[in-house]
């Protein structure tokens, strides 16, 4: 279990649960370092001052936030703390929404909430009510020097929190000019019955990160000083036909379906 990186309480209305928050997410990257090329060896980081010609390290520096070109002023971390909100020990609920109405494109993170002694009773409360009821809270809580809008909602375990972007941080979408055509019923049903034939359970362990699994295998193999093969392309055309493609996938499926 991840350990807990944030405490504090759930609050709503006059009711306080205490809680512990941990990740959810694990990154897995494959990590590559900057190397000199002459040599293979990893540079140490230097950094240089332009003003005095100084080199010094990353200890030796302080946070600044730049107020007008070229002018800072110096953020310590006492001043981070002092900052007057209430979310940095509380994860405040602003109200309580169907999940339908949350845009998926507000989502960006996720962690794992846990009762604090005293506080597993109203913990599954809330939990429990939430499940009858089918909502989700919409929430304001401080951690990692921002204050979050996040969706707090009920799981099979316990509560897990979503960070969501505020409103200000999301593009609008680009415009896009489809060109005046019509489709036809034939090629709509056609369409419709191809979705129809992919449709079943969202099983997530059916999905693995195969440019990953690639990656690894180039890198064995570089290890092994076998040469690399590159990966046969396929032209593409420059016109698709709609109605011959969406009846090659289901002739396709079909035929995937008979052989399982």
């Amino acid at each position: 279990m991840p350990k807990a990186f944030w405490k504090g309480a759930i609050s709503f209305g006059l009711v306080v649960i205490p809680v512990s928050m941990s990740v959810a997410i694990r990154e897995r990257p494959i990590r590559f370092s900057y190397l000199h090329k002459k040599d293979l060896v990893k540079p140490n980081q230097v950094l240089h001052c332009p003003e005095d010609g100084e080199y010094f390290s990353v200890k030796d520096t302080v946070r600044g936030y730049e107020y007008t070109k070229g002018q800072y002023i110096v953020m310590t971390d006492k001043d981070f703390e002092n900052v007057p909100v209430h979310t940095t020990r509380s994860i405040d609920l602003q109200a309580f929404v169907n999940t339908a109405e949350i845009d998926p494109i507000y989502f960006f993170d996720s962690h794992y909430l846990e009762p604090q002694p005293m506080g597993e009773k109203p913990f599954r409360l809330l939990r429990e009510a939430m499940m009858a009821t089918g909502k989700v809270a919409v929430a304001k809580v401080t951690f990692s020097r921002k204050e979050h809008l996040a969706c707090l909602r009920p799981s099979e375990t316990g509560l897990i929190l979503h960070s969501m972007r505020y409103p200000g941080e999301i593009l609008p979408p680009p415009e896009i000019n489809p060109p005046n055509t019509e489709l036809s019923k034939n090629e709509l049903n056609m369409a419709e019955s191809l979705i129809n034939s992919m449709v079943q359970p969202f099983n997530p362990e059916l999905y693995r990160d195969e440019y990953r699994i690639a990656l690894e295998k180039i890198i064995a193999a570089k290890l092994k000083g076998k040469k690399i093969e590159p990966p046969k392309t396929t032209p593409e055309k420059d016109t698709i036909d709609l109605m011959a493609a969406l009846e090659a996938s289901l002739a396709r499926k079909k035929e995937t379906a008979g052989k399982g």
